[in-house]
């Protein structure tokens, strides 16, 4: 189940111009025509503000979900010159969810950071579902629903998935699944991905999310858990396996127009490092420690200034 995502609350306000035409004399009425005009310019710009989005509270199949602004300094849009707010909408699997972590996930933390380190207004709505695949998610996307409707207001969407769809592999002996056994699943799991971006872009056409999606550290369990539990050998499978799938998908979310940002550095480095201190007890989903990584890496890659 996912986390529900909590922060305080902000408020904004409406302001308002009253313009007093002036009348006199027949020599003054050019006068007051164009302090007449400059008036109806102040209520024109008065009028297009508008105040921030109010807090969100959304349940979705399957999860609940809430929304909440954090406070920051207000910017303006280059395009439009108004006040908006950013929201940050997280879809995927257990890792997003936050599974095995009593604490904020990577969505959370990641609206947080960007609101501190840009100076906006933003909000976090959690949608992560935990066990879901990649045609759970493209259901979810695809047909009438909170969820697709949430999406639909997001200006930055993260989305991690693809892990669960390779768990019939989980059991396989890795000499007996090379790339040739597990290459349709991860081109299924490209597929997928590449349809995910297409259906949030069209969820809103008019103004279309800043879409960053990432791969996996490890698709199975992993660091000092994963070895004990499953050998060396099968380690070093789920890794080649791991390095695999994370090709497929950042390949596809290319082609998709999305950022690919990648996780397998970050936890792994060049593939010696050991993740332990990043994951959960399970050593599979990731830590308060690991969340904030993600969060990091993702704030990293978002493009400046957001459209």
């Amino acid at each position: 189940m996912p986390t529900p995502e909590r922060t305080p609350g902000t408020s904004s306000s409406r302001l308002g111009l009253k313009v007093t035409g002036v009348f006199a004399a027949l020599i003054v009425v050019s006068v007051a025509a164009l302090i007449g005009v400059a008036g109806g310019v102040a209520l024109t710009t008065f009028a297009q503000a508008s105040p921030d989005r109010s807090p969100i509270k959304v349940k979705a199949a399957g999860a609940n979900a809430t929304t909440t602004p954090w406070p920051t300094q207000t910017t303006r849009s280059a395009s439009a010159g108004i006040s908006r707010s950013i929201t940050v909408v997280g879809v995927g699997d257990s890792v997003t969810s936050g599974q095995n972590c009593s604490c904020a996930t990577f969505v959370a933390m990641y609206a947080s950071d960007l609101a501190s380190t840009r100076g906006l207004n933003t909000s976090a709505v959690n949608l992560g579902v935990s066990g879901w695949t990649s045609v759970q998610l493209l259901q979810a996307m695809t047909k009438p629903g909170a969820s697709r409707d949430q999406v639909a207001k997001a200006d930055v969407l993260l989305v991690t998935i693809g892990a669960n769809d390779l768990l019939p592999l989980e059991g396989k002996q890795p000499a007996g699944c090379p790339v040739t056994c597990y290459g349709p699943m991860l081109d299924s799991v490209g597929h997928n991905v590449t349809l995910i971006v297409a259906a949030a872009r069209a969820a809103h056409p008019g103004h279309p999310p800043t879409i960053l999606v990432t791969d996996y550290w490890n698709v199975f369990q992993d660091g000092d858990v994963g070895t004990s539990e499953n050998g060396a050998s099968f380690q070093s499978w789920s890794d080649a396996l791991t390095r695999a799938a994370s090709n497929s998908v950042c390949t596809a979310a290319r082609q998709a127009g999305a950022t690919c940002v990648g996780l397998y550095a970050p936890f792994k480095g060049n593939g010696s490092k050991n993740p332990t201190a990043l994951l959960a007890a399970d050593g599979d989903h990731p830590n308060a420690a690991g969340h904030q990584l993600i969060a990091s890496t993702l704030l990293a890659s978002t493009p400046q200034p957001l459209p």
